[in-house]
């Protein structure tokens, strides 16, 4: 189970798929899960656990409601990573985060397309980091 592990949100799926692909194996010994160079979604694990994952940052934008910020600074941007934890119960999970000051960004949601059992939620902690918090 992976209890925690990073997800960039990138621009360049292609190109940071290759780099990732390339030197994950050798720098911790991670193996490709999913994905491949067409995207929008790649991981490595090492071993069981979740070590990175690359996620395509319009996808994404347009699922958390970000898409109409620029995708560069000045000003609030698009994210560019995200923490990604698997929970035992999406909706006390969701809950949890609410009433320690997460602030709501999607409720917990069933995404086909990104796993036939996949629901996810989304939440920003206290300093705005999204938070994904999902089961399958």
């Amino acid at each position: 189970m992976d209890a925690l592990h990073p997800r960039l949100l990138v621009d360049r799926f292609t190109e940071c798929f290759r780099f990732y692909d390339a030197v994950l194996p050798a720098l911790i010994g991670a193996t490709r899960a999913r994905g491949d160079e067409n995207g929008p979604y790649a991981s490595w694990d090492v071993g069981t656990e979740g070590a990175l994952a690359l996620f395509d940052r319009a996808m994404l934008a347009s699922v958390v409601d970000t898409e109409d910020l620029p995708a560069a600074a000045p000003g609030a941007t698009r994210d560019r990573t995200m923490l990604v934890s698997r929970v035992a119960d999406l909706d006390a999970g969701y809950a949890l985060c609410l009433a320690h000051g997460a602030r709501p960004v999607t409720p917990p949601t069933h995404r086909p397309a990104w796993g036939p059992t996949l629901h996810s939620a989304h939440v920003r902690d206290p300093d705005g980091n999204l938070l994904e918090l999902q089961v399958y």
